[in-house]
């Protein structure tokens, strides 16, 4: 069986060292053959983003440029409507071998909200879910404010085994301590329309693209 392929979506607006390194280490860590970025084209569950999505995967490009385990996939901005993983998950599962594992990274704040995604039942049949969360916070810490059906989900489909991941094509849940990095788009944006370097928070090729095309100077701008 081909080692599992990972998932990574986000808006990516912009890209910044803290959705690099969750990559790299999911990558590292998980043992997966690659990690894709999936810039969303048009965020289903918040407004949508003040930079285009092809500047957003035109950032991602040039931020995972030089990283053996790191792809950026731009497959939502060549449908329409709104950007659903369950779509995305779908039509990746279609292009791979039917043994291969796939790997969805989110964030546990995201996955506590997964019942409110698109066919968020669907999900595990294509794929491993890898929630990613803070160190000191382990999985027992969540289970009290999870949907009664999440929860069921959750205790049925933990595994502890990286193992686990790589035997199979989908199906389980595995928790994953990442680094912290307290770096936020939103900041990023603040920093940059005020005039101040964002030097450090994101990689030099992205902050030089930035520049190139005045992105998040103008708000308005696309």
């Amino acid at each position: 069986m081909s080692a599992p392929v990972g998932v990574l979506g986000g808006t990516f607006d912009p890209i910044h060292f803290a959705h690099l390194r969750l990559a790299h280490e999911a990558w590292e860590r998980l043992g997966l053959d690659h990690v894709r970025l999936v810039p969303s084209a048009t965020p289903p569950h918040r407004a949508l983003p003040g930079v285009s999505a092809e500047h957003r995967l035109a950032m991602v490009q040039r931020a995972v440029a030089d990283h053996p385990g790191l792809r950026a996939d731009g497959r939502e901005l060549d449908r329409t409507g709104p950007s659903y993983t369950i779509d995305t998950l779908e039509g990746l599962r279609a292009e791979l071998p039917p043994a291969t594992p796939l790997c969805l990274i989110l964030g546990a704040d995201a996955f506590l909200l997964l019942t409110t995604w698109k066919r968020w039942e669907a999900l595990f049949d294509q794929a491993h879910l890898v929630v990613a969360h803070r160190p000191g916070h382990p999985p027992d810490r969540w289970t009290a404010g999870m949907e009664p059906a999440l929860r069921r989900a959750f205790e049925s489909r933990l595994t502890a085994g990286i193992s686990d991941l790589h035997a199979s094509a989908s199906g389980r849940i595995y928790a994953l301590g990442i680094t912290q990095l307290d770096i936020s788009s939103t900041a990023i944006r603040t920093a940059i329309a005020a005039g101040r370097s964002p030097r450090y928070l994101l990689p030099p090729n992205v902050i030089d693209y930035i520049g190139l095309q005045q992105l998040y100077k103008d708000p308005d701008a696309r």
